[in-house]
């Protein structure tokens, strides 16, 4: 079965997709995310669990300058402006696809989390920049949607459709239905007015149930004092598991949607003014 939807089609849903966001925005309650209802994020003000005095952040035996981690702080700052403008997108797919929005609250990753990541990649990396690093950070702001195996492949083709027409770019794509270990779809996006990259994850119950049961053990693995031995045990445990989740019907064949509406023409965006009377072209 052909699971791709035509354009037009998807231009029709998304007229009225739009009607859905401006509701969905005002606060108004949908089914598909009555089991996670929206909180405000944590004020940006909160002082960090590992800020130093000098301004540094320290955890985990990683640690960033007062300089970087300022920094950290203002991406993050940037990330919770955008989501207010994503969040209602992702809410009308997630309507429209029929699919469940799962952990809405937990949409903005946590400023520890990310100074965690931005640590990591400065320590495996010598020599790259804390700007360098957060440019490569998708999942500041993040979903999750999920469907029954059954309905996963017209579900993902539904709504990574409709993200495309309202003109998010698609970044990355990465379909691990056929690849040993993780089970899913991780597709980054970047948001049209903001830029703000975004991750959508497309999941099974079975996926997430394997993703969650999985995560203390993907930790584990990450952190800078794990041996080589250790991580490749984690990994084969980690392995063994995802190796239990059954592949949704047409899920190896799902693959990144094209933006649907062209870019416009900046030389085209406003007529060529009308020559005065007299003038010599």
């Amino acid at each position: 079965m052909n699971h791709r939807r035509t354009a037009s089609r998807l231009v029709s849903r998304a007229a009225t997709a739009a009607a859905l966001a401006t509701a969905l925005g005002l606060g108004a309650t949908a089914a598909a995310t009555a089991a996670v209802p929206a909180v405000p994020p944590p004020a940006a003000t909160a002082p960090a669990a590992g800020s130093d005095h000098d301004g540094g952040w320290h955890q985990d035996g990683l640690a960033l300058s007062a300089a970087d981690n300022k920094k950290v702080d203002a991406f993050v700052a940037r990330a919770r402006r955008a989501e207010r403008a994503i969040s209602p997108q992702v809410r009308t797919a997630a309507v429209i696809s029929h699919a469940a929005l799962i952990g809405f609250d937990q949409r903005l990753k946590s400023p520890d989390s990310l100074k965690r990541k931005v640590a990591t990649k400065l320590r495996e990396n010598p020599g790259q920049t804390a700007d360098q690093a957060l440019g490569t950070v998708n999942d500041a702001v993040r979903f999750t949607l999920q469907w029954p195996a059954g309905k996963y492949s017209q579900g993902v083709t539904t709504a990574s459709g409709l993200l495309a027409v309202w003109g998010n770019d698609s970044t990355r794509w990465s379909n691990t239905w056929t690849r040993p270990g993780y089970k899913g779809i991780n597709a980054a996006w970047r948001a049209p007015r903001s830029g703000q990259l975004f991750e959508v994850q497309f999941h099974t119950p079975e996926s997430k149930r394997a993703q969650l049961e999985t995560h203390k053990l993907y930790e584990e693995q990450r952190l800078p004092g794990t041996s080589p031995e250790r991580v490749r045990e984690l990994q084969a445990q980690q392995d063994a598991i995802f190796a239990a989740v059954p592949v949704p019907p047409g899920a190896e064949q799902l693959t990144a949607p094209a933006r649907r509406l062209p870019a416009p023409d900046p030389a085209r965006r406003l007529p060529a003014p009308a020559s005065a009377p007299g003038s010599v072209s």
